[in-house]
């Protein structure tokens, strides 16, 4: 059946009736337990939390030191003021950007324990009416979750909203803003792993270099063994062209390959891929146990950093200190110039991992992130980076292998493989990142439907997607081995990570204003600040735009089309479904029959209308002369909640009179809330139908008035007509809407005692026996497959986003029919093509 767009626009009286004869189920989660109250942490908790978020949120950004000063100064350093010019930067980098912005400010605007760029997102649609997905109601506003703000009609942050909510263009701007960031978060899930195994291990190089020729018996003259002491065979002019020679770091399995003519890079690099396999194959076991595995490693790893730096300070040259006042930093680009300039490339490694940290929020609570950064890394970091500097201060020629050269002898090799072993975890952050910020774009429909798996009972928001960690398994490979120079990956890191930064300011800009209501001149200050910072960052990383920066940009663009056009694909399913809904008028028009044959059985209608009968039930009952004696519209609804208990999962409504036996069920799940195999839901759906027609018995003409509503949680304990026993959730709306005809008092006609000591109507006792007999002649779930085409007139441009990129994308996604949980020998498909 082909259905065209401007056909549905106009329903007329018929459809103003309808908004009356089929109201929303309102407050839907007005009065659900426990949802959005900020868990309390016991101390032992919260220590074990921040003691596993070491290996899961920190380990990219704990790792920075062993390549930050190398990358900093590749052509060595012409002056040891320099060295105090770069850790000013870093110092500065390090306190504004991870500390006081992401730790202290971003990681506040948290949506319940939510973050990442739709998290801000999603914040910012409860404030103003910028969400595209034509979804909302009125009576979402009234939910206990919802926490809209009011403005003054002449205040700033008023003046902010209308002018987002003027124009749709804006609103798609905003959208695609926020996609942006989390495809550049996506583009860091898959660089951080390839430059982890390709790039932290090469300021080993010389270290190992030494260590070899030391152990050959060869003198070491100021940290380096004597060229004239080398066999000729060795000898080169410059001690960089010597180590590139012998060594080539390409995997992080010990990242040393001799130069051999027999040894082909190839090899190597195969090692690194049985690494990144490796990494990807453990992310099923959940963070939780990931955590437990990786944070014994980081936490040893920032001790021993930390503690070589005070050994370093004290030894070598403790007036690196003074690099805490930001003159130096004036300094070091009048000095440097272009050169200094272009060195910040080098300095933002220090803070990559950071834009991981706000995402990561799902997997660890706020405070225990907070905890672990103020006591462990921040100070530890510091302390790290100021050591290699007091050792560079007496050792200008060592930068390449700065930390290496730093350890104290007796303790080398215990630090070489800790060092290895940070490494190889260092991206644990933002693969953690990714799952998160996916899954939040799939509860926004700006993702093809995947699997979720949550891997903790307790910690709701630890989760893993099966699908995402082999695509970002496949790229990883497809990076590292298409990338023989590891430089070009950094400079396509840094390039991702600045940008999603950029993103998370400008939202934050927008939160600041709209949610938390902070003055202008507060909100200035952050965002000068910030953008400054950042944007210093970025205007450096350009210069590197040709050599591997452009990378996460086509990685980015690639999802960006995926996202969006799915999201548009989503919105104009759900403006067709809105739009040919069918009216209740005329649904009543056709009598209790429908005007088909009821045939013995039930109908279970999917559909994503939590209001109206859907197209596909006018479609399926004009195509075929039959209908279920039951039908039961069914909407599966998605709150922003962790969870629903499972006694407040349904609620349940008439459509028409009695005589009818249609009905409408919404079931609702939070983000924790999973469609298990063994969930039975089509069981838990029959035992709420069953109560709903208990209580609504009951319930029947003890109103006074013409119209009334009973709206609470009625936890009942009751037994279903076959006597089982069940604890669910009745939330009743009575009318005379509801019902057609005003609900009178009139005493209730023959009716019997239950054992559970409640009177029985004769009427509840045949209408259960109806829907038994029902239930035993079959259950039928009724799936709607609609199919969207671009019009002939269309655009190439839309017709190859419609008809291929979202038709390729809704082939391989997932079923509904496997999110549900239905046999395939209930299921009954009905398709349709609509056309935009």
């Amino acid at each position: 059946m082909e259905i065209d767009e401007e056909n549905n626009e106009n329903k007329g009286g018929m459809w103003d009736l309808e908004q009356k004869l089929d109201q929303p189920m309102d407050e839907e989660a007005g009065r659900l337990r426990n949802m959005y109250r900020e868990k309390k942490f016991s101390t032992l908790l919260l220590l074990r939390l921040a003691y596993q978020s070491l290996g899961v949120v920190y380990g990219d950004l704990g790792t920075s030191p062993l390549y930050v000063y190398n990358n900093t100064f590749p052509r060595g350093i012409e002056d040891p003021e320099d060295v105090i010019g770069a850790l000013s930067l870093i110092i500065y980098s390090l306190t504004l950007i991870p500390l006081l912005k992401y730790v202290f400010i971003v990681c506040r605007a948290n949506d319940n324990g939510q973050g990442g760029t739709f998290a801000l997102y999603s914040l910012l649609c409860r404030q103003a009416k910028i969400i595209t997905i034509p979804n909302q109601h009125r009576t979402d506003e009234e939910l206990t979750t919802y926490s809209r703000s009011t403005f003054h009609e002449h205040s700033f942050a008023a003046k902010t909203k209308r002018w987002l909510e003027a124009y749709p263009y804006r609103k798609n701007a905003l959208l695609i803003l926020v996609v942006v960031g989390t495809c550049m978060v996506i583009g860091d899930g898959i660089l951080t792993p390839a430059i982890s195994e390709r790039t932290k291990y090469q300021s080993v190089l010389g270290s190992i270099v030494e260590k070899i020729y030391l152990g050959l018996g060869m003198r070491r003259v100021q940290g380096f063994p004597d060229k004239d002491l080398w066999p000729s065979e060795l000898i080169e002019d410059d001690r960089m062209m010597l180590k590139r020679k012998i060594f080539s770091v390409l995997s992080a399995s010990g990242g040393i390959k001799v130069d051999h003519p027999k040894m082909s890079n190839d090899v190597v690099v195969v090692v690194a891929v049985i690494i990144l396999v490796g990494l990807f194959s453990l992310q099923h076991y959940g963070t939780d146990r990931v955590g437990w595995l990786f944070a014994p490693i980081v936490l040893l790893w920032f001790l021993l950093v930390g503690g070589i730096g005070i050994y370093n300070i004290w030894k070598y040259d403790s007036s690196v200190l003074r690099a805490f006042s930001p003159v130096y930093i004036y300094r070091y680009f009048k000095r440097g110039k272009r050169d200094g300039w272009t060195s910040l490339g080098g300095i933002m490694l220090s803070i990559t991992g950071t834009e991981a940290l706000f995402a990561d929020l799902a997997h660890f609570p706020v405070s225990a992130i907070q905890l672990a950064f103020t006591v462990i890394v921040f100070p530890c970091l510091l302390l790290a980076y100021s050591g290699q500097a007091a050792y560079l201060m007496q050792n200008t020629d060592h930068v390449v292998d700065a930390f290496y050269r730093s350890i104290p002898e007796s303790i080398y090799w215990p630090v070489f493989v800790i060092a290895t072993l940070a490494a190889i975890v260092a991206s644990q952050a933002t693969i953690s990142a990714t799952f998160s910020i996916i899954k939040q774009a799939l509860a926004l429909g700006c993702f093809p439907r995947v699997k979720v798996v949550h891997t903790s009972k307790k910690f709701l928001g630890q989760i893993y997607i099966p699908d995402i960690n082999w695509i970002l398994m496949v790229l990883c490979i497809a990076v590292t081995a298409g990338f023989k120079n590891q430089s070009q990956i950094g400079n396509a890191y840094g390039t991702a990570v600045v940008i999603v930064m950029l993103v998370t300011t400008l939202l934050m800009t927008l939160i600041m204003l709209l949610v938390w209501h902070c003055h202008w001149v507060v909100v200035l200050i952050f965002t000068v600040l910030s953008l400054v910072v950042e944007c210093t960052y970025f205007s450096a990383v350009l210069f590197k735009l040709d050599q591997g920066g452009w990378v996460p940009l086509v990685i980015a663009a690639a999802f960006l089309v995926i996202m969006y056009v799915w999201h548009y694909g989503t919105v104009k399913r759900y403006e067709f479904e809105m739009h040919s809904k069918v009216s209740m008028a005329w649904i009543l028009g056709l009598g209790p029959s429908l005007g088909l044959v009821r045939v013995p059985g039930i109908g279970l209608v999917y559909t994503e209308l939590a209001s109206g009968v859907p197209h596909i039930f006018s479609h399926f009952i004009t195509n075929l002369p039959a209908i279920h004696s039951v039908v039961v519209f069914v909407c599966v609804k998605y709150l922003p909640v962790y969870t629903v208990p499972e006694d407040e999962r349904f609620l349940v409504k008439r459509i028409g009179p009695k005589n009818y036996h249609m009905f409408r069920c919404v079931a609702r799940y939070g983000y924790k809330d999973l469609h298990k195999k063994d969930d039975d839901f089509e069981k838990k759906l029959f035992d709420n139908l069953f109560m709903f027609v208990r209580l609504d018995s009951m319930m029947d003409g003890c109103s006074d008035s013409d119209e009334y509503s009973l709206s609470g949680q009625q936890t009942q304990h009751l037994r279903d007509y076959n006597g089982n026993s069940s604890t669910a959730n009745i939330e009743l709306s009575y009318s005379s809407m509801d019902s057609i005809a005003p609900a009178k008092c009139h005493p209730q006609g023959n009716s019997t005692i239950t054992s559970s000591g409640h009177e029985t109507s004769q009427t509840e006792v045949d209408e259960l026996e109806f829907l038994n007999s029902c239930r035993d002649a079959g259950v039928v779930h009724i799936l709607g497959n609609t199919v969207i085409r671009a019009r002939r007139e269309s655009r190439f441009y839309k017709k190859l986003a419609i008809d291929y990129i979202y038709a390729f994308l809704r082939k391989i996604c997932r079923e509904n029919s496997v999110i549900f949980n239905v046999p395939h020998e209930s299921l009954l498909n009905v398709g349709q093509i609509f056309y935009v």
